[in-house]
């Protein structure tokens, strides 16, 4: 369930690791308030840092792109799976070690920058090659894809980038590296090592190059983002300024739920009080988090704003306590809904809400 934060979450944390797509930007344009946000926690004292499951650009790309939306940011503040995967490997193999692989310059630069000698997949070098690495490039070819299966399948170790399924193209949602792995998977009968979310490795590279003994990930996405902080052991913020809907919150399982909830990265000034369980003459079960309360009745979650108690509205029970109300009726409708799904093994049905507009 959620949690309690005594402190500002960027004075409670030194480190906030942030994921790109859905957090800071979206599409072409940053989410509005990011850059501010950003800005004034790095002021506060807050390290920043930007982590992707993205293989194929470099970091200094990234950077690159964030300062042009208003951003600050350096290549050092930005932290790749290709960054993540190398690691993983020269951990492994030592320095000089050959390293066949198969993915852009980004994976390639990564690979050089600790150490190894990243070859082709598909040239003859890659006989002696250590282990094999793959990550999103979408200009592949086919005879590439083919000899790296037969490598996996013949016993080469495999690291994997990431196993994201779908890719955010300019032509819409695409298929992500996460369909080349599960192809490599059947051909060769192989699991991959993953360097990305919401494998550990990614968060565990982010911690050692930007520093922090007590970091935070903050993400908009439950099976990425939110189970990896679960298996880096870190605590994490959602923000719903992306993919994470209604349906979503309502079905997440405890390695899906993250520790602390907001409408956007203003969360991260914000002392978060965990909703406040009460029951009803009934028996039923009301969470209360500031303006709004939750309960599930007969299977069905409902909402509605609190009792009035005086001249400024609503009480502020739980909740934050700048008065996030938007925050406050999602924290109070997760958290009724997640006791259901604990206790009755399926989710509450949540078709006749309708959220805060996002």
């Amino acid at each position: 369930m959620l949690r309690s934060s005594s402190q500002p979450l960027f004075r409670a944390y030194d480190l906030a690791m942030l994921d790109l797509d859905g957090v800071v930007y979206v599409g072409g344009q940053a989410v509005p308030g990011a850059p501010d946000h950003l800005a004034e926690a790095r002021r506060e004292g807050l390290r920043i840092a930007f982590i992707t499951n993205n293989a194929s650009r470099a970091p200094a790309t990234v950077a690159a792109h964030l300062e042009e939306l208003g951003v600050e940011a350096s290549a050092d503040d930005v932290v790749t799976s290709a960054q993540a995967a190398a690691r993983l490997l020269a951990d492994r193999l030592g320095d000089d070690a050959v390293v066949a692989c198969l993915g852009t310059d980004g994976l390639l630069q990564a690979l050089r920058a600790v150490g190894l000698r990243p070859v082709a997949v598909d040239d003859d070098a890659a006989d002696e090659a250590a282990a094999i690495v793959t990550g999103y490039a979408p200009d592949v070819r086919w005879s590439q894809v083919m000899r790296a299966a037969v490598r996996i399948r013949d016993g080469l170790a495999w690291v994997a980038s990431n196993t994201d399924l779908t890719f955010p193209a300019a032509y819409g949602v695409a298929p992500g590296h996460g369909v080349q792995v599960e192809m490599l998977r059947r051909f060769s009968g192989v699991d991959p090592v993953v360097a990305g979310k919401p494998a550990r490795p990614l968060l565990d590279e982010t911690a050692r190059r930007v520093g922090g003994s007590h970091p935070l990930m903050v993400g908009d996405r439950l099976d990425t983002d939110i189970q990896g902080a679960h298996n880096a052991e870190v605590d994490s913020l959602l923000v719903l300024t992306g993919v994470t809907g209604l349906d979503d919150l309502v079905g997440a399982a405890p390695e899906l739920r993250p520790t602390y909830l907001a409408a956007d990265l203003a969360g991260l000034f914000e002392q978060h009080r965990a909703p406040e369980r009460s029951e009803a003459a009934d028996g039923s079960a009301r969470w209360t988090s500031g303006c709004w309360s939750a309960a599930v009745r007969d299977g069905r979650l409902e909402a509605q704003p609190c009792a009035q108690d005086g001249p400024d509205g609503p009480s502020s029970a739980g909740g934050a306590a700048d008065g996030d109300r938007d925050g406050d009726w999602w924290r109070a409708v997760a958290s009724a809904a997640w006791e259901h799904l604990d206790m009755a093994g399926e989710p509450a049905d949540a078709s006749g809400l309708v959220g805060p507009a996002r």
